[in-house]
């Protein structure tokens, strides 16, 4: 099945020409290599790029086995843009199977008629790699999983249907088109195959049953301020497996740079500046952490923030959970919480995912802290199901899940 993901041929068309390494992360599966080989090339054609002037090197393919070797696959690539003057389009999915791919890379930068894409698995490939080895020589582009509009342009399921199905499933695109056992059986086949597997491969991780039992708490607490030492007393106190705050601190560091997770830090709204050690964590692909608890915890509150949160970062916003510290008369200080400050460029939008407000007491428990936020940026509540967009008399927005979701400039409604 065929889905198109604009925003992202966006950034690789706006990156065309501009000198760099293009280089394409995300956690695995989530389509990195349909987005280059058949999204991009097929934009490249659109633009007028002769076929002749476009290389596709599939790595994990036998038949290009020989450009392991750096040497060959750069006499190869250099010998692909002395065909003609013109801009030459070269792709490499999976380049970190190519021995020594860095000095690689550097080197086919000084081909001046040659625009290079890549795309490199999490075992070995990671943003801090990238941070390391190309600094000011490449840009990255991070592939998220599917959205759910993306997943909706996919399916004529109604939008009761397909929110069952993505805040269970998440946004995988190879899951489409599969039955619920084989979607079941996928999620979990990857997590232990795949992504488990990156991480004690590439850290050396001897402990495996702790790193997965880890990351099966890391998903139960979704949505949850909690740091090393919580996440050491929850894990030693509730399981017959023990790991230090310092140990807990690193695989939660590891999860991280291979995509599976993202932290979201405490940001201190009046006082502007991040406090302290608790922070959340969100899985970067909700079924892959309703796969870890096997599907039976279903907390649709924080699935819900968990999709919100990896929205937000998609369209390319810098997200924190925001606190907020009240002294009422006579009464002890109160922290209080707002779920995300998303911030991108000089737009900022204070925004709570409340799953559901039926009664006034619940709706005025998620406005009050936005309520003592005294400037001016826009204060949203979002909600489940249907909920056309409307203002109070405070100034507070308050949207449906899916109004939010399915329109990418919702947040200025």
């Amino acid at each position: 099945m065929r889905i198109e993901r604009p925003q992202y041929i966006e950034q690789l068309i706006n990156t065309m020409g501009n000198g760099l390494v293009k280089i394409i992360t995300g956690i695995r599966r989530c389509g990195k290599s349909f987005l280059l080989n058949t999204l991009f090339i097929d934009e490249l054609r659109h633009l007028g790029v002769d076929e002749n002037d476009i290389l596709f090197v599939n790595m994990e393919n036998l038949h290009n086995r020989k450009f392991k070797n750096p040497e060959v696959l750069f006499e190869a690539i250099e010998s692909f843009c002395r065909l003609s003057n013109e801009m030459h389009y070269v792709i490499i999915d999976e380049v970190q199977m190519v021995d020594d791919f860095e000095t690689l890379l550097n080197s086919l930068l000084h081909i001046s008629n040659l625009d290079v894409y890549v795309t490199g698995s999490n075992s070995r490939f990671l943003s801090t790699d990238i941070a390391t080895e190309f600094r000011g020589r490449s840009f990255e582009i991070h592939l998220w999983p599917l959205s759910f509009a993306e997943y909706l342009s996919s399916t004529d399921d109604d939008f009761d249907r397909a929110w069952d199905y993505y805040k269970q499933y998440g946004g995988l695109p190879a899951l489409l088109g599969m039955n619920e056992d084989d979607r079941i059986a996928y999620l979990k086949q990857l997590v232990t195959t795949v992504y488990l597997r990156d991480l004690v491969e590439r850290y050396r991780i001897e402990h495996t049953a702790e790193l997965k039992e880890l990351m099966r708490v890391l998903a139960s607490s979704v949505g949850s301020l909690t740091n090393a030492t919580n996440l050491a007393n929850t894990f030693n106190s509730k399981k017959k497996l023990s790991l230090s705050d310092n140990t807990i601190s690193k695989y939660v560091k590891y999860m991280e740079e291979s995509f599976l997770i993202e932290r979201c830090v405490r940001y201190d709204i009046r006082g502007k500046q991040y406090i302290g050690a608790q922070q959340k964590c969100y899985y970067q692909d909700i079924g892959i952490r309703n796969s870890l608890l096997s599907f039976r915890q279903k907390d649709d509150g924080h699935v819900m923030e968990n999709i919100v949160y990896n929205e937000l970062r998609a369209r390319g916003f810098s997200v924190d959970v925001g606190n907020i510290v009240v002294r009422p008369q006579g009464k002890p200080r109160q922290v209080l919480e707002v779920d995300f400050v998303a911030n991108k460029g000089s737009r900022r939008y204070y925004i709570q995912s409340a799953y559901q407000m039926l009664t006034d007491e619940k709706r005025g428990q998620e406005e009050r802290s936005l309520l003592c936020i005294n400037d001016s940026f826009k204060k949203i509540i979002l909600t489940t199901g249907y909920q056309s967009v409307r203002r109070d008399e405070n100034g507070i927005v308050t949207m449906g899940i899916y109004q939010f979701l399915s329109d990418p400039s919702s947040l200025d409604r």
